[in-house]
């Protein structure tokens, strides 16, 4: 019987698809180190995964049996991917299911941000809340305003719809551009990334982390947007340079941001965590129930296929 094993708990629905192997893995409420992966998947066909897990070349090339990685995210740069291709191994994910979740979030963040939401809450649970005032934590509006969303695929679209419903002007940036009648139907215009941060009064990032993407907002482009300006990102932290981010917000040169994924996650810096004009998210882009659930479903059907003889639904290699 091939054996399977799992480096955190995941939701049941796709546990009970592989009732069929050998289950074995971390039932504790804490994460792995990378001797404790290896030691535990040492005779697995299958490793269950989170993005949190670094599965190196190391991890890689101590598991002689290993068929499939199937990654509990979207994302895979926690993953070498050229050793395990150079292995055999098949690496999986789990796309589309978690896209309205995201993109609730991201707008979420938007709202959150824009009306002051988090410092408002602290505020009256500090009890210094004694009356109606004009000025009391006063921001933008959403109508009428510039939403620049970088990276329009799924989840960006779902932010461009539901920034349309807001009376939000939707821009975006891609490598490659949409059909004219995509665009039409969608209300969206496309432009490049400089035109785009420079007209944006709301930044929402949504590319993958690449070596081209890493810090693409940077000092340099951070400097060209308005000082009005909201950052919202929900992709992963290394698209911006966190230490100008933390400048820049701290000497006004962008009015806010609204962050679930940072640079070094899980490490989060004490002078962001000092800023009042950030909100901090724990990484929860995914986190519904409906979504979580689905994902244990790809999971759980990507590992079966494989072991089975089968391409897997979500492969990346």
């Amino acid at each position: 019987m091939e054996k399977i094993f799992f480096t955190f708990k995941i939701p049941d629905e796709g546990m009970l698809l592989l009732k069929g192997y050998e289950v074995t893995g971390n039932t504790q409420d804490r994460f792995l180190s990378k001797k404790e992966i290896i030691e535990g998947a040492k005779n697995c066909s299958a490793l269950i995964t989170l993005l949190s897990d670094k599965i190196d070349s190391e991890v890689i090339v101590s598991l002689p049996r290993l068929k499939v990685i199937a990654n509990y995210a979207v994302g895979f740069n926690n993953i070498d991917i050229e050793t395990a291709r150079q292995r055999g191994v098949r690496v999986t994910n789990t796309p589309g299911v978690l896209t309205d979740a995201t993109a609730d979030l991201a707008f979420g963040l938007i709202l959150a941000t824009s009306r002051r939401i988090v410092e408002s809450d602290r505020f009256v649970r500090e009890h210094r809340f004694n009356g109606w005032k004009p000025d009391l934590f006063t921001g933008p509006s959403l109508a009428d305003k510039n939403l620049g969303i970088v990276g329009l695929g799924r989840i960006g679209k779902a932010v461009a719809i539901r920034a349309k419903a807001f009376g939000m002007k939707v821009v975006y940036h891609n490598r490659k551009p949409m059909l004219p009648e995509e665009e039409e139907a969608l209300g969206v215009r496309h432009m490049s990334l400089e035109d785009l941060l420079r007209i944006s009064d709301f930044l929402s990032l949504h590319v993958p982390l690449t070596a081209e993407t890493r810090h693409m907002l940077n000092e340099k482009r951070i400097s060209m947007m308005k000082r009005e300006a909201i950052i919202i990102n929900t992709a992963r932290g290394a698209l911006i340079d966190e230490e100008y981010l933390i400048k820049a917000l701290r000497d006004g040169r962008i009015a806010a941001a609204g962050l679930d994924v940072y640079e070094e996650e899980p490490f989060i810096s004490q002078e962001l965590l000092d800023l009042p004009n950030v909100v901090l998210l724990p990484h929860v882009g995914s986190a519904t129930h409906e979504a979580r659930r689905a994902m244990s479903i790809m999971v759980g059907r990507n590992v079966a296929a494989v072991l089975e003889g089968k391409e897997p639904p979500n492969v990346v290699v």
